[in-house]
């Protein structure tokens, strides 16, 4: 029959025709392949930056534009996107917080290629020091057809500099970018038309893996790729719902006090609370119990301010307060200008912001007047000139303003007796000023200035303090001691001096009160005066004459006396220069209401199953607080810097790591040291104990975790092995649920996976990560965090995140002062968040306490630990079966709670 064929020939046929097909499609895509690479090599060779990456629906940016790719053509491959063996997971552009370099996230990572002869593939920055390139998972090599979608503007990281000759500056020099660090991989982000795709960080991988079809997605850091697998769970982002979190913080409690280099910080209101302030918080305390009693009492505060708070003063009336803060920048690297705040406290309303753009620098003494029920308000700013300023305090507006001096001005203060009379006092002077308000039309009132002269008496250094008495005279308390009794006395017609004043201020006695300089001066209900010395740390009560009457010596170990409130009755509250507030009278000594560290935090952890937590930095000292009683348990001097720390899973004991390479174990109870080791002589940033207890691990900065077998009290250890094989010093790292794993990320933002009961082996296959599930999250890089990252940064913003224990929030510590609470996992561009604001410097760490009931988050240089209530939905109790939770690719929103 015509067109029979012999047995066997349909197949055969079918099957020269699906070979005949393959060849087609394989020779169209080795054009595309060729197209791309020409295009490539040419804007190389015209040094052409790269195009920058953009959202879907964003026009392009007209700035460093480059010819565009032929249709259907991946754009071009700029340098800083090649990367050979090695896969970036985060490199962020942030600006290092004012704390010491080595303890942010790490230096901005290497930039343009990312090149790793021989090494292993990490799924963060830098390369690994041994190994073959990392499988990818299964799958053949194959072409993927996506939508066209808009390139997404990126950071250019073509800098020639090396990230160590950086100078990590301050905030002040931050600035926003407005690219997009993250593009999906995936058939619905594809950079427009087919990309040729090879196993993920094969040999001669140049662009790893931009599309694997779903199961990756890429963030970008400085222009380098960073690889995340998606957990087989997941079957598309898309479906994930967006938005904030439905838990909330609200400010429980604030440990901590600036007394260590600040004034005119502690007084008594009305109502009988103690205010004082911290970072960017003023502080309202109730005290309990009778002098030298036990504290327990209740916080508000008041939160209105943008940058740290440096003085106050209190109305005549007892409720309202005045509060001047400091200069700083924005997150944008934008100016925040100095501000006083005159705000209600019953209400914590703010009344009136006064001098908005006409300070410099801070604010650095504030007075109210007394004669006329406070109706103005008198300011010294932090200028070269100190400018002087006298405000309607109803109106806000500006009445007098004059030049104070070139040298330093540490107290102001109206007369009682007269508003007319005003006096200021710091380095080597003491001026008598002389003011006339022009009618109160702002701007006409004038100034006139005496100097106090000191004849025969020695001229002081400094003048840190005066008071008024009731009779019209002045005291002084300088650094030599003294106490000088300033008597008014007519004006001597023949020399009125520049004031042209009716009377001045002449020494009319002299009386050694205290060895080295005296801090503070409190004139009591009763007429006397108290007075509070730095060096011999005492407190003495002064009669008529000044005649000593009583005193009592503040305990060396909280510091000098720097500031002295007149509380109900007899007793007296003492702020020290060690951020301590004291409570208690002459007569039965003082105790500790409020304490807190004097030096930039970093380390902190919290208890296994008791509200408390512990912290330690560069004061050297370790402290446990109490979570509940809001108090401190206790603390030892560790003789170095403490950076990081973790309870053992029994509670029993806690490894502390220091700046030197040396690690200690603590008994909780005893405090006794029963372990001290020493890995290296680089400092450690890290040290995790495993879920069981049975191991710990210790990030150092050499590069290197160490291992450690742990016995069951956690009182013994035995070096287990070492993970060699990051580039970069190690910044955080988490176990795995079984204890058998570990994460970890270093200073160039690697992820790298260990298998630690297998012999501290390095995992090449980071694919088989993807659904292993962690006993704690802290990692900053990771897919199921990447999201938390905002646009434009450099691997720095972001100083410590944690995952709540219910596995619902994600809370991250940035270095813009604030605190955000992310949904879980957070694995999305652009995830919204809810901020909170309060601590004044980079926020270094952040923990939930073992119930989730609480946060706490500690400031840098601001010394500050913030214990924030969790309100909402978080509770206790599994985390959803689905990650229903994590926010959605819509933009970025931030609610300022």
């Amino acid at each position: 029959m015509d067109g029979a064929g012999g047995p066997g020939e349909g197949p055969a046929q079918e099957a020269l025709q699906s070979l005949s097909r393959r060849l087609q499609v394989q020779e169209k895509e080795m054009e595309l392949v060729k197209a791309a690479l020409a295009e490539a090599l040419r804007l190389l060779r015209l040094h052409a930056p790269p195009n920058p990456l953009q959202d879907p629906g964003t026009p392009a940016p007209t700035r460093d534009s480059s010819p565009a790719a032929p249709p259907g053509l991946p754009p071009a491959c700029g340098p800083s996107l090649v990367s050979r063996g090695t896969q970036t997971e985060t490199e962020v552009e942030t600006e290092p917080s004012p704390g010491p370099p080595s303890l942010s996230n790490g230096p901005p990572a290497p930039q343009g290629g990312s090149e790793e002869p021989g090494g292993t593939q990490s799924e963060g920055g830098g390369s690994s020091s041994s190994g073959a390139g990392s499988p990818g998972p299964p799958g053949i090599l194959r072409l993927v057809q996506s939508p066209q979608r808009a390139d997404t503007p990126r950071r250019n990281s073509s800098s020639s500099s090396s990230p160590s000759e950086r100078p990590r500056q301050k905030l002040s020099r931050k600035a926003a970018s407005s690219a997009n660090l993250l593009l999906r991989s995936g058939s619905t982000e594809s950079r427009g038309g087919k990309d040729p795709l090879s196993s993920p960080g094969g040999p001669g991988s140049r662009r790893s893996n931009y599309n694997l079809e779903g199961i990756s997605v890429k963030m970008f850091l400085r222009g380098r790729p960073i690889t995340m697998y998606i957990p087989s769970g997941i079957r598309s982002l898309e479906e994930l719902p967006s938005g904030p979190p439905p838990e909330t913080l609200s400010l429980d409690w604030v440990y901590g006090y600036r007394g260590r280099d600040s004034r005119s910080n502690l007084f008594v209101l009305r109502s009988g609370e103690v205010v004082y302030f911290i970072a960017c918080v003023v502080v309202l305390y109730r005290p309990e119990g009778g002098p030298g009693g036990p504290g327990g009492g209740g916080q508000r505060h008041y939160r209105g301010h943008t940058d740290c708070v440096r003085c106050l003063a209190v109305h005549p009336d007892g409720v309202r307060v005045a509060s001047g803060q400091t200069a700083g920048v924005d997150k944008d690297g934008k100016p925040l200008q100095p501000v006083v705040h005159v705000w209600d406290s019953e209400t914590l309303l703010k009344l009136q912001e006064i001098g908005l753009g006409a300070f410099e620098r801070g604010v650095g003494a504030l007075a109210f007047s007394v004669a006329d029920q406070g109706a103005f308000l008198c300011v010294v700013d932090d200028s070269n000139e100190h400018m002087l300023s006298v405000w309607d305090c109803s109106r806000g507006t500006k009445l007098a303003e004059i030049k104070s001096t070139n040298d330093s001005v540490l107290a102001v203060g109206f007369s009682p007796r007269d508003s007319s009379c005003i006096v200021t006092s710091g380095k080597s002077h003491v001026h008598f000023w002389n003011w006339s308000g022009g009618a109160g039309v702002p701007g006409n009132g004038t100034l006139t200035r005496k100097q106090g002269v000191f004849g025969k008496y020695k001229k002081p250094k400094f003048i840190p303090c005066f008071v008024f008495l009731p009779d019209g005279d002045i005291l002084t308390g300088d650094s030599e001691g003294n106490i000088l009794t300033w008597g008014r006395s007519l004006s001597d017609s023949r020399t009125p001096g520049r004031g042209g004043a009716k009377e001045t201020y002449g020494i009319v006695a002299q009386a050694h009160a205290h060895e080295g300089s005296i801090f503070a001066l409190c004139l009591r209900r009763d007429g006397t005066v108290l007075s509070g010395g730095g060096r011999d740390r005492r407190l003495v009560q002064w009669g008529p004459g000044l005649v000593a009457l009583q005193e009592a010596e503040i305990p060396e170990h909280f510091g000098a006396v720097r500031a002295i409130a007149e509380g109900l009755g007899s007793e007296l509250l003492v702020g020290t220069t060690k951020n301590a507030l004291l409570r208690g009278d002459l007569a039965q000594g003082f105790s500790p209401v409020i304490q807190g560290h004097t030096d930039e935090l970093w380390g902190l952890c919290t208890h296994p199953f008791q509200n408390r937590f512990l912290t330690c930095g560069h004061d050297r000292q370790l402290c446990l607080w109490d979570g509940e009683g809001h108090a401190l348990a206790w603390s030892i001097d560790l003789k170095e810097t403490g950076l990081c720390a973790d309870f053992h899973p029994s509670g029993a004991v806690v490894a502390v790591g220091l700046n030197t390479g040396r690690w200690l174990v603590l008994d909780t109870e005893t405090r006794e040291i029963v372990s001290d080791i020493t890995d290296g002589n680089e400092q450690l940033s890290v040290v995790r104990y495993s879920p069981d207890g049975l191991y710990l691990a210790i990030g150092s900065h050499d590069n290197m975790i160490y291992i450690y077998s742990v016995s069951s009290d956690g009182a013994k250890s035995s070096r287990f092995g070492r993970c060699v094989g990051h580039s970069s010093f190690i910044t955080h790292l988490d176990w795995s649920k079984d204890g058998s794993f570990i994460m970890s990320n270093s200073g160039d933002y690697e992820i790298l996976y260990w298998d630690v009961v297998g012999g501290c082996k390095l995992l090449r296959n980071r694919y088989d990560s993807r659904d292993r599930e962690w006993a704690t999250y802290t990692c900053v890089l990771g897919f199921h965090v990447y999201g938390v990252w905002p646009d434009g940064s450099d691997g720095t913003d972001i100083n410590s995140l944690c995952r709540s224990h219910n596995e619902r929030v994600v809370a991250v510590a940035d270095d813009f002062c604030k605190v955000h609470l992310f949904q879980y996992p957070c694995a999305r561009a652009k995830a919204p968040s809810l901020v909170y604001g309060g601590h004044g410097s980079h926020v270094t760490s952040v923990r939930f306490t073992h119930d989730d009931s609480h946060l706490i988050s500690l400031g840098g240089k601001d010394a500050s630990i913030f214990q924030w209530r969790v309100l909402g939905a978080g509770g206790s109790g599994p985390a959803p079966a689905t990650p229903s939770r994590t926010p959605s690719l819509s933009p970025a929103s931030s609610l300022d709670v």
